[in-house]
């Protein structure tokens, strides 16, 4: 196809879904655990959603929406503007952490269990970024 003809159709996204099964938990975790702001809780809905600032975590339980439940492996990347203060604070939460802080020369990431098996983690990007387009 070429690429003159071609029109931007995707502008942005407006939220990530976050499968889970106990709502009550995740919307305790969401909320008071990491301290994002929630926006819409309707447990009658079997949904709530939690600003990030520049996404919605919109979490909701799948089954009640006719919909198999498949947690999300893939992590949610959690800007914060320094990885070791926010871990030490989460921690001090319960919060547990995979490993250590990694530094990929560009970021530091910090991977960590959410209830029902959702692995976010925290980032902080250091370095620019570089794109190839």
């Amino acid at each position: 196809m070429d690429q003159n003809s071609t029109r931007e159709l995707i502008s942005g996204v407006d939220f990530a879904g976050v499968p889970v099964r106990d709502l009550d938990t995740a919307a305790e975790f969401y909320g008071q655990t990491l301290g994002l702001r929630q926006s819409v809780y309707m447990p009658e809905r079997n949904y709530a959603e939690f600003e990030t600032g520049n996404l919605t975590l919109s979490v909701f339980n799948a089954e009640e929406f006719g919909l198999e439940h498949h947690a999300n492996r893939n992590a949610i990347a959690l800007h914060v503007d320094d990885v070791e203060e926010a871990r030490g604070a989460l921690e001090q939460r319960g919060v547990s952490f995979d490993g250590d802080t990694l530094d990929t020369g560009v970021c530091h990431m910090a991977f960590f269990s959410a209830p029902e098996g959702i692995a976010p983690m925290l980032h902080d990007r250091y370095a620019p970024r570089h794109t190839t387009a």
